[in-house]
């Protein structure tokens, strides 16, 4: 089992012994940004929103830090309805997402991916998934294009979760289920998560995957088919639109054995490309990066990021959500951060997880960096020092490392605000 996300982004990057810590970092942090097309100096480029990563690509990774486990049984709904943050019942309703006209390897009506989370009974942060509902064979054409197909055995849930508590979490789930009809296991030795993202898709995921659908078409017209083919490979695998914010890109479940559809050698990057790109636009992923027992969800940005349901019956850790939710005020968030040194040059491999942000104007600690690539990271940081224009930010013990924090685009305005009266209803 991995040992978490802080250590895959600290240690396991690292080159072989002849080359230190740093240097690993620093050498494999500058083949991302030259591959990219970043260039230059300065933190510019840690803007979310506005960065070089998003004119080029796009790219796609395979997710080693992400498993998958699947989940039966005619209780499957009921069960998690008490243990995650989000509606599950919504999968009852019938499929918002559709393919008009269809093809033959895509369905008709599909269901949306779901972003949740668990918590425990204090409303602190145990585990984030991703959860889907795969489509059950009579919603798709035949082989012939003519009419239904027959009914397999299809899982009720899929959900992808972080490797490094998979098992954990397993057990977890298991534990709970007492007298339901429930089975969870981990199918992590057939399929694979990936994540499609950069690129166009920054702004128009779903523009951007038509487009390329549309080449297959004749004299020049858009191919609905072929769009919608474009996305499903020949074994009903399909890419879906990140359900927490459309500049993430596309992701999706694939079977190990069979490449995605949209992948080409040329395309196909490592996976700190994907945390680079979540970095810049702020969001954590995994139970390292969002401290499992420790993180309160909101201020995490979990609700903006689509995890929270606040009309729907009680969950572990609910009271506490809640009450933060209505109460409005928000203090302190997790924000991208981007690091240079007094000449205004990236600090390469100079910041560790866990240093602490200092405000130089009052003198006091107002944050903690909790994830670091190169130079960019992502930290805990007080709202009212993260300021447009507070240049005063630094880290402690190493005021020679200036930290810049970067109000993510996708924020609602009133994110921030609350200590100036305005409530923060999307909390």
């Amino acid at each position: 089992m991995l040992a978490g996300r802080r250590a895959v982004i600290s240690t396991a990057l690292c080159p072989p012994s002849k080359h230190n810590a740093a240097t690993g970092l620093r050498t494999i942090f500058a083949s991302i940004l030259r591959v990219a097309g970043i260039h230059g100096n300065s933190a510019e480029g840690s803007t979310s929103g506005d960065t070089p990563l998003a004119s080029k690509g796009p790219y796609a990774s395979k997710l080693k830090t992400r498993t998958v486990i699947r989940f039966d049984g005619p209780d499957v709904l009921n069960f998690l309805q008490g243990l995650i943050t989000n509606d599950v019942k919504k999968f009852e309703d019938s499929p918002s997402g559709g393919t008009s006209p269809p093809s033959v390897n895509a369905s008709i009506l599909y269901h949306p991916p779901m972003y949740t989370a668990m918590l425990n009974s204090q409303g602190r942060f145990l585990y984030d998934l991703f959860l889907y509902k795969p489509n059950v064979e009579e919603e798709k054409l035949d082989r012939t294009g003519s009419g239904p197909g027959e009914s397999r055995n299809a899982p009720v849930l899929l959900a992808d979760v972080d490797s490094a508590v998979a098992v954990e979490l397993v057990t977890y789930l298991k534990k709970h289920i007492l007298r339901k009809k429930v089975q969870v296991h981990d199918i992590s030795e057939d399929l694979s998560v990936w994540q499609y993202y950069g690129g166009k898709l920054a702004e128009h995921p779903s523009n951007t995957t038509e487009s390329e659908g549309g080449a297959i078409g004749y004299g020049g017209t858009k191919d609905e088919s072929a769009s919608s083919s474009v996305l499903v490979n020949d074994n009903q695998w399909r890419w879906y639109k990140d359900p927490r914010l459309s500049t993430l890109g596309l992701r999706g479940l694939f079977s190990k054995h069979t490449p995605p559809p949209l992948v080409e050698a040329n395309t196909e990057v490592e996976e700190d490309y994907y945390l680079l790109w979540r970095l810049e636009q702020g969001v954590a992923e995994g139970s390292t990066e969002i401290p499992k027992g420790e993180a309160i969800p909101l201020e995490y940005n979990l609700a903006g990021l689509n995890a929270i349901s606040f009309d729907k019956g009680c969950y572990v850790g609910q009271e506490l959500v809640a009450r933060t939710h209505h109460r409005g005020v928000i203090r302190k968030r997790l924000m991208p951060l981007s690091f240079t040194d007094t000449n205004g040059k990236e600090a390469q491999a100079a910041v560790a997880v866990g240093a602490e942000v200092l405000d130089k104007r009052i003198g006091k600690k107002v944050g903690k960096v909790s994830t670091v690539l190169g130079p960019r990271a992502l930290g805990m940081i007080r709202l009212e020092s993260a300021r447009e224009g507070n240049n005063q930010l630094c880290i402690e013990n190493q005021h020679d490392i200036l930290v810049k924090a970067v109000r993510p685009k996708w924020w609602p305005q009133a994110w921030g605000h609350e200590h100036e009266g305005l409530v923060a209803n999307s909390a």
